[in-house]
């Protein structure tokens, strides 16, 4: 289930929630957002 908040985040920047948690999950991991921008 997907939480309310990735819900909003979704809906406000038009994309799947599917995506939403994607990246969350790369910023766990430890990923930046320069590597995710360029290699991702």
């Amino acid at each position: 289930m997907i939480a309310p908040i990735e819900h909003r985040i979704a809906v406000e920047l038009n994309v799947r929630p599917a995506q939403v948690k994607a990246a969350i999950q790369l910023l766990d991991e430890g990923a930046t957002v320069p590597f995710i921008a360029r290699y991702r």
